[in-house]
């Protein structure tokens, strides 16, 4: 038996709160982008012109920096003071990466 703030638990649910709290962390873990870690977001937007053009990123993501007179300068001070264009950005990139859009 373990004491757990004033209260004697078995040692099997101690184990099954330890297991529980090891499955929580990987989660967080997990959806911390890990397909985007040490990408920056000048390159993903590079790449994306590139790869795909300014026309079919502004048909993904309909922003005006993609529509009128378009410009990696312009998109990254737009995505980075904007959370939501900045999530499909990335999450067109992706896109881009798992399809082999080379």
């Amino acid at each position: 038996m373990v004491a757990r703030h004033g209260t004697l638990e078995p040692r099997s649910t101690q184990a099954k709160r330890s297991s529980v709290k090891c499955v929580m962390d990987s989660i967080k873990n997990s959806s911390s982008r890990p397909a985007l870690e040490g990408i920056t977001l000048e390159a993903m937007v590079t790449r994306l012109a590139g790869h795909i053009g300014w026309s079919a990123m502004a048909a993904a993501v309909p922003i005006r920096c993609f529509t009128h007179d378009p410009s990696i300068k312009s998109s990254l001070k737009f995505l980075r003071r904007t959370p939501w264009a900045r999530n499909r950005v990335e999450a067109l990139y992706l896109d881009l990466i798992d399809h082999r859009i080379d």
